[in-house]
């Protein structure tokens, strides 16, 4: 009886051996097919991992490189961007009550002590050094009216800083340090060769963290100061993602090789990820006018001015309210006229549509300060004007902008 059982034993002991046997096989046969379906992968010996670094990159750093272009940007200008501080002293008006003998009673002397007539205003700014004399750029708004200026190297030198030129028109100022003739110098790039897309590297001071460095890219460029907000200006700004806050201006947008395309300037506080920088182009030609003569002459006509369109112009026509009709046509509406302006020794008035300027057809108000900005101190420009039905032409003598703002 027992023979039976151990017959079933063995059929089932014969029966896994086999089932185990199989598995090893297609195991075997699937290792061998699965090598032919694809490339094989390199060998790799001992001495040599350079191969085996490249195959696990992932795209993104495949894409920059082993060593990081901004490091080695950043190494080729770091040493020349500065930072700036700034005192000014600002004088308050005693409160006439605080003087008046029946307040002083409720009060006390010693209130009008507390009260201080003289307040220390301190601030902060970047700047970089153009010239191995000591010359450093940075932005007007950072220096302006400073009583002391200080700047501090990438070293831990700092030095006092005399103000040889400001041009608020452009909000660019040059600093004068003396520390030698061996200083460090930014090497500066050209704006005309930036494209949309391209790197952007700004380097500075934000509220007060010396020396960093945020990465970003050109947003657009000839974005002009009239639709960033700042209508007191004359500029056609970078626009930029790369992180732009307070201490930054002044300080240098760098491209990808490490050269100065522009100069932080100015954020929107009511958006992140966008900033503005002056191009190196114009910042070239008003630093090398403020070396020379401390100021930058701007030419000006005395005019308030807004782009007009057919449809703009429509829009305020079909207005029962509107309290002028407008032409329908492409032009700058004269929306003000400054008095003793040469606009108004001209006989510009407001409401006027200036159409051309010395035959050139001019369709935009950026337009228009661009062509008097080019023009000369002095030079009669000949503008074409639609004033209702009738178009007149009047002749304009430019003069000094005393005053930017």
């Amino acid at each position: 009886m027992r023979f039976p059982k151990i017959s079933r034993s063995l059929r089932q002991l014969t029966t896994h051996v086999l089932a185990i046997a199989l598995g090893v096989l297609l195991m075997v046969s699937t290792l061998q097919v699965l090598p032919s379906q694809a490339e094989p992968a390199p060998r790799v010996t001992a001495g040599d991992t350079s191969k085996l670094a490249v195959q696990r990159q992932s795209p993104a750093t495949a894409a920059i490189g082993s060593s990081s272009f901004v490091t080695a940007a950043v190494n080729r200008v770091g040493t020349a961007v500065v930072r700036i501080d700034t005192e000014r002293t600002i004088t308050r008006r005693v409160d006439q009550f605080s003087e008046d003998p029946f307040f002083r009673r409720f009060f006390g002397d010693g209130f009008s002590q507390q009260m201080p007539s003289e307040q220390q205003l301190r601030g902060l700014g970047s700047g970089f050094i153009i010239d191995k004399s000591g010359l450093v750029l940075t932005n007007a708004h950072v220096v302006d009216k400073a009583d002391k200026v200080t700047v501090r190297l990438k070293d831990g030198r700092t030095f006092e800083g005399k103000v040889q030129g400001i041009d608020e028109v452009t909000d660019l100022a040059v600093v004068k340090i003396n520390a030698g003739n061996d200083l460090p110098v930014a090497p500066l790039g050209s704006s005309s060769n930036v494209q949309v897309g391209d790197w952007a590297i700004a380097v500075g001071n934000p509220l007060g963290f010396d020396n960093t460095v945020t990465l970003g890219i050109i947003s657009t460029l000839k974005r002009s100061s009239a639709q960033v907000g700042i209508n007191d200006k004359r500029l056609d700004f970078i626009q930029t993602d790369a992180a732009i806050n307070p201490g930054n201006s002044g300080g240098p947008l760098l491209n990808g090789q490490g050269e100065v395309i522009g100069i932080n300037t100015a954020i929107r506080p009511d958006a992140m990820g966008i900033g503005f920088a002056i191009p190196i182009d114009k910042a070239k030609v008003i630093a090398a006018q403020l070396q020379r003569d401390g100021k930058v002459a701007h030419p000006y006509l005395g005019v308030q001015m807004l782009t007009l369109t057919p449809d703009l112009a429509k829009e305020n026509n079909t207005d029962p309210n509107s309290p002028i009709q407008i032409p329908e046509i492409n032009g700058v509406f004269v929306m003000r006229v400054v008095p003793n302006s040469p606009a108004a020794s001209a006989g510009i008035r407001r409401g006027d549509v200036i159409l051309q300027i010395d035959g050139k057809a001019i369709t935009s108000a950026e337009q228009l300060q661009n062509f008097v900005e080019d023009s000369r101190l002095g030079q009669v420009l000949q503008v074409k004007v639609q004033r209702g039905n009738q178009t007149q032409q009047l002749s304009i003598r430019t003069a000094e902008l005393q005053n930017a703002s």
